[in-house]
């Protein structure tokens, strides 16, 4: 996970259910709560101030449409459906509610992590911050994919480029593998392990040639740190 700690609220009447999700999101980061007044939502959404929501359909008192309304007439939270009710009725009309996805049930939940992984990137990636991150000497510049080095300049591609910010935010501390790649997978792109590392490989090629070695530095059996 990102430095950057997100609240997660579950609305899901199996418990069961519910929890496993809770302990899986936990292990990555995630701030995780389960939501408790089925009768009003709205109070426990505005008691934890969610980053995203996810959504059963079938709750008690009310159910997930209705929810999903009131929320959106409030607040901008991203809002994932899970749910068994997987026709297409029902994923037509949690998009028409303003729900920003649909998983159906029984789910993987290395595909829910990522799934929502994605999704906070899209809606929370950079949004308001700094647009550049400089350490050791160089400057990653966020809106234009490229770093700057002692006069030097060098473009890096989507995923080399997500790698590096990564790796310079939380610069001095290492970065495991597996963060990595959860932080790039998203609907359309998948990073298995030999993928990454032919990107860390490029990565340290392109700084390299401008003079910027050891930046990126292997802790074997750990992950990568920039010092």
């Amino acid at each position: 996970m990102a430095e950057q700690t997100y609240t997660l609220l579950i609305v899901e009447d199996d418990k069961t259910i519910a929890e496993k999700v809770q302990a899986h999101l936990t292990q990555w980061g995630y701030l995780v709560v389960l939501a408790t007044n089925f009768r009003d939502i709205l109070a426990d959404v505005a008691a934890c101030k969610p980053d995203l929501i996810l959504m059963d359909i079938t709750l008690p008192y009310f159910n997930g449409f209705y929810w999903c309304r009131e929320i959106r007439r409030m607040f901008k939270i991203p809002i994932v459906f899970l749910s068994s009710a997987s026709d297409n009725m029902n994923i037509v009309m949690a998009m028409d509610m303003g729900g920003d996805d649909f998983i159906a049930k029984p789910f993987d939940l290395t595909v829910l992590t990522a799934k929502i992984g994605a999704i906070i990137r899209r809606s929370y990636s950079y949004a308001g911050k700094i647009d550049a991150i400089t350490r050791n000497g160089a400057t990653l510049n966020l809106l234009d994919n490229s770093l700057s080095y002692r006069g030097e300049h060098v473009a890096f591609s989507k995923n080399e480029f997500q790698i590096l910010a990564l790796l310079m935010e939380q610069a001095g501390s290492i970065v495991s593998r597996d963060t990595i790649m959860m932080k790039l997978w998203d609907d359309e792109n998948f990073i298995d392990d030999n993928t990454l590392t032919v990107n860390i490989t490029r990565i340290r090629k392109k700084l390299n040639d401008i003079g910027l070695t050891d930046f990126v530095m292997t802790k074997k059996g750990q992950g990568y740190i920039v010092p």
